[in-house]
């Protein structure tokens, strides 16, 4: 089953067929508000809107680890996670979507990151984080969109909320950052973690400050290319949802289901209660 994951601009879709409002309750805590079971052309799917349904949470205050968990949990095998970027190159202009295959982490170690920890020590690769056959299947689909879609490009996460200062935007371009956003990590390493497949699309808003001769854009211009964006978000799950496709063992590599170092037997019985909903047992 798929699972949508909606980001700044994302939080609702006008279009979604709402089946079931789900519990939040996980054993990392509560999830973001409005998770639910939703159908998107018949296909039943989970939604769970990231910072919340009223955009509550900031990114730092995002319950990675409990919205992963709970879509783990309620039956999703795959993530469509949709985002609201910055861009640090002219050719990725507002309105465009964005398929990151690469991400840099620039947090600063305010997120929970891992389910690892205190008595379970686990190492999944995020050598390639974001699936290649889901990201191939998506170009063939993107050519039907009615909007411009890049793929290929490095992602990086930033602490926020405050937005980069021109030094700092300049130094993510010369790390090869082609986007930058606020919540893509932990999320996908949570996703491998917990081997759910992990499909990123990114909708640029703005540019970042890199280049003085473009305009500093204002929140009110900002959120006229997100409800833009909106619209082109929910053509892309209508796209995707229906698709049937199976992912590749190795693109999640069996998260912790292979990667405890741990043995089952030292772990607590409380913690293996929840590893085993992680590890699909």
């Amino acid at each position: 089953m798929w699972a949508i994951i909606g980001g700044s601009g994302f939080e609702k879709f006008d279009g979604f067929v709402k089946k079931e409002e789900l519990t939040r309750e996980t054993p990392f805590g509560r999830s973001s508000s409005g998770i639910k079971k939703v159908e998107v052309k018949g296909t039943e799917c989970l939604f769970l809107p990231r910072h919340g349904e009223s955009h509550e949470d900031l990114p730092s205050e995002v319950n990675y680890r409990a919205n992963i968990f709970a879509l783990k949990k309620y039956g999703a095998t795959k993530i469509l996670s949709v985002s609201a970027i910055g861009s640090l190159e002219k050719d990725l202009k507002p309105g465009d979507m964005v398929v990151p295959n690469q991400y840099i982490d620039r947090t600063k170690s305010l997120r929970k990151t891992t389910f690892c920890g205190d008595g379970v020590v686990g190492h999944v690769s995020l050598a390639k984080p974001v699936s290649p056959l889901f990201v191939e299947k998506l170009q063939s689909l993107a050519k039907n969109f009615d909007f411009d879609c890049h793929f290929n490009k490095t992602y990086v996460c930033i602490e926020g909320p405050y937005f980069s200062t021109k030094a700092e935007s300049m130094s993510y371009k010369q790390m090869g950052a082609n986007i930058i956003g606020m919540t893509n990590f932990p999320e996908f390493a949570l996703a491998r973690e917990a081997g759910l497949t992990y499909l990123p699309c990114s909708f640029v808003t703005d540019y970042d400050c890199w280049d003085d001769s473009i305009p500093h854009v204002t929140v009110e211009e900002v959120l006229q290319v997100m409800r833009q964006n909106n619209a082109k978000a929910f053509q892309l799950a209508e796209a995707v949802i229906p698709q049937n496709w199976e992912a590749d063992p190795a693109d999640v590599m069996g998260g912790l289901k292979t990667s405890l170092m741990t043995p089952m037997e030292a772990i607590s019985a409380e913690k293996k209660t929840w590893l085993s909903t992680l590890r699909g047992e």
